[in-house]
């Protein structure tokens, strides 16, 4: 079996920890990580202990060497624009952590040079592969809820941060750190409709300037409403997935789902009647209500270990067997430009430097 080398950039939470581990620990048949590369030199030690991979201080100097076959780029998100850039001019495949981008024209840009280039390029957005999600999809596009009128999503919950994940100059801030995570799936729920975006942002208890607070709502004829929210000052996480439909609605969070329908056949027949109803007026009726339950699988469990393998074995596929590419850039674009609207509908006040 083939196996594709791999350089990353950055060794911090995301291109060690969740990256560099992934590949190591579960995906050694496909992929073999050759080099790394952090500012930092001592953060580059684990992944070389375990896999003699070279190092890098300076990912340029990493750009030459022509062992790798894909880049991963996970850089702080304010440098995911410039050096996705410079690895497509060097002649490299690459996956870039999210957020992409921030606005819709470095998006542009960057699928003009990866055309240019020839080479492949996608964003690693692995929450399309949840376990939860996948479920929450299957029963909708199952029918057995009717039409869905709205689906609300929340990640929510309580958690105050210092780090460079608050500050705008860094492109941070919740909706671009936690939001391409369930915004990718909503915009995979909601349709091809271009959607009206609404938005409200607030900075509640992080020590930067960017937001920690969002609430937005995603509307087209047509197409189910969107509630999102994702918040860090919830403190009672409800629920992750609540769906409404004609015949029944979803309820459930990443671990456990339940839903409950009636089948139309089964169901009391329904007639409007226009005068005054018996009995105080009241509608009352019995539904044969079916209900269905889903407990995530024992080998599904660890969240982070399955979605970036199911997403890392996707992309094999996609460069060895050359199968249709899973997370597309045009994709990725289409949720850029609901959260450069966002921005937009908020400005936030910027701290000095």
């Amino acid at each position: 079996m083939r196996k594709i080398k791999v350089g990353i950039i950055g060794q911090g939470r995301s291109g060690r920890g969740i990256h560099a581990v992934t590949l190591i620990k579960l995906m050694q048949d496909k992929y073999q990580i050759v080099a790394v590369c952090d500012p930092i030199a001592e953060r580059c030690e684990p992944s070389k202990n375990e896999t003699g991979c070279a190092t890098y201080t300076d990912y340029r100097e990493m750009l030459k060497d022509r062992n790798i076959d894909l880049f991963i780029n996970a850089s702080p998100s304010n440098l995911h624009v410039p050096i996705t850039h410079e690895i497509l001019d060097a002649g490299f495949d690459v996956v870039t952590e999210k957020p992409l981008a921030r606005r819709v024209s470095d998006v542009d840009g960057i699928i003009a040079k990866a055309k240019k280039t020839k080479r492949l390029f996608t964003i690693f957005q692995q929450s399309r592969f949840a376990p939860y999600f996948l479920k929450v999809r299957e029963i909708i596009d199952s029918g057995v809820l009717g039409r869905v009128a709205m689906i609300k999503i929340a990640f929510n919950n309580f958690a105050r941060r210092w780090d460079w994940q608050t500050l705008q100059e860094m492109d941070a801030g919740i909706l671009l750190n936690t939001g391409p995570h369930p915004l990718d799936q909503a915009l995979q729920l909601f349709g091809e409709a271009e959607p009206d975006v609404f938005c409200l942002m607030d900075k509640v208890n992080s020590a930067g300037d960017a937001e920690d607070h969002v609430k937005l709502i995603l509307s087209a004829k047509g197409s189910p409403t969107i509630d999102l929210e994702i918040s860090c000052c919830c403190a009672y996480p409800l629920y992750t997935y609540q769906v409404y439909g004609s015949h029944g609605s979803l309820t459930g969070d990443m671990k456990k789902i339940e839903w409950k329908y009636f089948i139309e056949g089964e169901a009391p027949e329904m007639k409007l009647i226009r005068e005054p109803l018996p009995n105080l007026g009241w509608c009352s009726e019995k539904l044969p209500w079916k209900n269905g339950e889903w407990n995530v699988p024992a080998e599904e469990s660890n969240l982070f270990d399955c979605i970036t393998s199911r997403y890392y074995g996707a992309l094999y596929e996609t460069i060895v067997n050359k199968s249709t590419l899973a997370i597309t850039p045009a994709q990725v674009r289409r949720q850029i430009a609901v959260i450069e609207e966002c921005h937009r509908q908020n400005p936030l006040p910027r701290m000095k430097s």
